[in-house]
């Protein structure tokens, strides 16, 4: 896999445990950064950080965090600027898929919840690290912000219309942090992906996953180290012009 230059860079992966958050940091640790892996699960991130390469094991950090909690996020945050001085990049990549039912016939708790963690959760986090991120020294950026929202943000799909909501909502505050962010070398994007055989994938029907894979053009899901890809380009120094964008990963399902 291509390596971008990360070398004393300190990440935080929300949702480290699962198949995009394992395989970004994996990823960014290749590439010289140290990482904080959150999630709510600590056996789940104990399961992940074992399966790394020992190499990088001065390097990581976990933390059981729930990303809708304010106080649980604030705390990790200070724990993490303890343990790195400075942070240098934000991957809100946690998130749920929700029930896949009818708008008519979800429960309205259901939907909160998905927008919960989806986007409130991200904006929770970006709210902790901001903070840090603009007091801290250019070198030459002052952080990175990637966020991980789906294609399905950008046209909606049948019985997804938390998820999708969700990820709408997601597209559109990074648009706005990018730009409120543009003077302070501080850069905000996002990634909208197309599925990949990660659990949330796993907890649908089959007729529904053949579904999903027969809308990409493709024809095939995304795999997660090609979004790890993407998020390390973002992280990195070489993202020096692009803010407030979306990157579609889609296999070509996107059309705009």
């Amino acid at each position: 896999m291509n390596r971008y230059d990360l070398q004393g860079r300190n990440a935080i992966v929300t949702g480290g445990a699962g198949g995009f958050g394992a395989a970004i940091a994996k990823l960014l640790l290749a590439s010289g950064a140290s990482v904080s892996l959150w999630d709510t699960s600590a056996s789940a991130l104990k399961d992940t950080v074992g399966g790394f390469d020992t190499a990088f094991q001065d390097h990581i950090f976990t933390r059981r965090v729930d990303i809708t909690d304010e106080g649980e996020v604030r705390a990790a945050v200070e724990q993490d600027r303890q343990a790195f001085d400075r942070i240098d990049v934000l991957v809100n990549n946690a998130g749920i898929l929700g029930p896949t039912l009818p708008l008519w016939e979800m429960d309205p708790a259901d939907m909160r919840r998905v927008l919960e963690v989806n986007l409130v959760g991200a904006y929770v986090c970006m709210r902790a690290v901001l903070p840090l991120m603009r007091a801290q020294e250019p070198r030459p950026h002052r952080g990175h912000i990637v966020n991980i929202a789906s294609i399905q943000g950008k046209e909606g799909m049948p019985l997804s219309g938390a998820y999708s909501a969700s990820k709408a909502a997601l597209i559109s505050l990074t648009k706005s942090a990018g730009k409120e962010l543009a003077h302070d070398a501080i850069y905000v994007n996002c990634i909208t992906p197309a599925a990949a055989a990660t659990a949330m994938f796993a907890q649908i029907t089959p007729e529904r996953r053949s579904d999903i894979i027969s809308r990409i053009p493709m024809g095939r899901l995304v795999e997660v180290e090609e979004l790890a890809q993407m998020v390390a380009w973002l992280a990195s120094d070489d993202c020096s012009f692009s803010t407030g964008a979306v990157f579609d990963l889609s296999g070509g399902r996107a059309t705009y």
